[in-house]
């Protein structure tokens, strides 16, 4: 295990390496900064001088050189717009979007799984069809148009909850069905599949043969070891919700980095956008290592060599 971790960390390392590189790049080809932060009346030689602040006067090749020498040290240099260092403003509206995300998640998996489960028990039944229809509308349904649906009957017609802004907790209510609805959809999908394929195993026929509890059966032996597809789904999703959540946090008004990330893009603040994908980049890594390890935790069978 320890040397799977050592070749995962510098494997991690290659990968950030990349995508520092990818969104430099990117960032780089579209468009000169100056134009968008300056005023439209903004004399030639303001445009110089911004210029010449911030570096883009020198070559891209010793731009590069100089972001990649302070990446490294995790400074992705100070916000063109805020004035403030990028990977601090990333790292302040990081706790907002991972309050959003885990709420999305918990949600989800509180109502996909037990709903997977009994659609996968009570196949071909009109339950079945329920929960295969919810989650064919889960994922099919459009983020912004599921939150502008739920502002215009929960917030602006029934006024039960905000409709913007991160408070007490009937902020996090909107927002977090908004967010978790796609994920819910895909577990139960996955929960029902992977149940029906293990019931059809040997070793499942015998624990009903052999008199067994219905619950015993359902949750020892078939959802034991049909968790791991349920298990990379989930890893994977937390990923998406922590860095994806950006139509989300739009629509509410939600303080966190994909609203932030929006912000940055229109007013090509590089270093702010830099430093939010790299540090999402690090969550998904950091996240799909520990799905690895939590494999070997939930099946003795999964060995690292």
């Amino acid at each position: 295990m320890a040397a799977y971790l050592v070749r995962r960390f510098f494997g991690a390392l290659v990968v950030l390496g990349g995508v520092a590189v990818a969104v430099f790049l990117i960032l780089h080809l579209t468009g000169d900064p100056a134009l968008v932060m300056l005023p439209p009346d903004a004399s030639r030689q303001d445009i110089i001088n911004f210029r010449h602040e911030y570096g883009f006067d020198k070559p891209v090749l010793v731009q590069f050189a100089v972001f990649a020498a302070h990446a490294v040290r995790g400074d992705f240099g100070t916000s063109i717009r805020h004035g403030d260092p990028a990977m601090s403003l990333a790292l302040q509206r990081l706790p907002a979007t991972a309050e959003l995300a885990f709420a999305a998640l918990v949600l989800a998996v509180v109502v996909a799984i037990p709903a997977g489960i009994i659609a996968a028990q009570k196949r071909e039944s009109p339950l079945d069809y329920l929960v295969r229809l919810l989650a064919l509308i889960g994922q099919a349904a459009p983020v912004y148009w599921l939150g502008i649906m739920l502002i215009l009957v929960f917030g602006v017609g029934l006024q039960w909850f905000p409709i913007g802004g991160r408070g007490g907790w009937d902020h996090l209510v909107l927002p977090t069905f908004t967010l978790g609805a796609f994920t819910a959809a895909k577990l139960m999908r996955i929960t029902r599949s992977g149940m029906l394929d293990v019931s059809r195993l040997d070793y499942v026929r015998t624990a009903w043969a052999k008199g067994l509890a219905p619950l015993a059966v359902t949750l020892k032996h078939t959802l034991r070891n049909a968790v791991l597809p349920i298990v990379t789904v989930i890893g994977l999703e937390l990923g998406n919700l922590l860095s994806g959540a950006v139509i989300t946090e739009t629509i509410f008004s939600w303080p966190g980095i994909g609203r932030l990330a929006v912000q940055a893009i229109y007013d090509r603040d590089y270093p702010v956008v830099e430093a939010i994908v790299v540090l999402t980049a690090a969550i998904f890594v950091g996240i799909n290592l520990l799905v690895d390890i939590t494999y070997a935790a939930l099946d003795p069978r999964v060995t690292y060599g």
